[in-house]
């Protein structure tokens, strides 16, 4: 029977990368490797390949079918805290005003204003629409009347990934999905 994956052209092949414990090293974004740089850890023995995909490449001695999810053999510890950009910011509000909740035309805003003093920290900055941003201007949240849906926080890694687990990306191939517990509900 023909498979889709024959197909498949080699550059739309992304292989899952789990830790050394089997569980994806972030799902926000998801952890994905090129085909060449799931390959090349093969050769290395940096990982173990748990499934496959149909597809092949070829070289001149060699046939080998594309890895679709991997795992690490040594254990990475992810740090404790995220890096302060603005995508990490927008998933730790979920891409979503803090205002007044819509998710169009995101930028930040400064709780309390550079102007009054405040800073360029988890703590003071939040997601916000443009429209919001500009009616709060240069005044804060308690100057405009305009309170914020959640204060603030400095998150976690973790904190981040599970909010990630909310957005599940708009591939998934069939052989990640006892991988990736997005919205598994678990026998009681």
């Amino acid at each position: 029977m023909f498979h889709p994956d024959l197909i498949r052209h080699p550059d739309s092949c992304p292989t899952l990368v789990l830790n050394a414990d089997y569980t994806p090293l972030s799902y926000y974004p998801l952890s994905l490797w090129p085909w060449q740089t799931a390959v090349k850890a093969m050769f290395l023995d940096r990982v173990d390949v748990v499934a496959h995909y149909e597809r092949e490449v070829h070289s001149a001695s060699l046939s080998l079918k594309l890895p679709s999810v991997i795992a690490l053999k040594q254990f990475v510890r992810p740090s404790q805290f995220p890096a302060f950009t603005r995508f990490n910011l927008f998933l730790r509000d979920r891409f979503a005003c803090q205002y007044c909740g819509h998710g169009r035309d995101l930028t930040f805003d400064h709780v309390v204003p550079r102007a009054q003093g405040g800073r360029t920290t988890w703590e003071n900055v939040v997601t916000a629409c443009a429209p919001c941003n500009l009616k709060k201007g240069g005044r804060t949240p308690r100057q405009a009347s305009m309170p914020l849906h959640v204060e603030p926080i400095r998150p976690t890694n973790w904190h981040l990934q599970e909010h990630g687990r909310s957005f599940p990306p708009n591939y998934l191939h069939q052989t990640w999905h006892d991988w990736l517990y997005w919205d598994v509900e678990l026998d009681a």
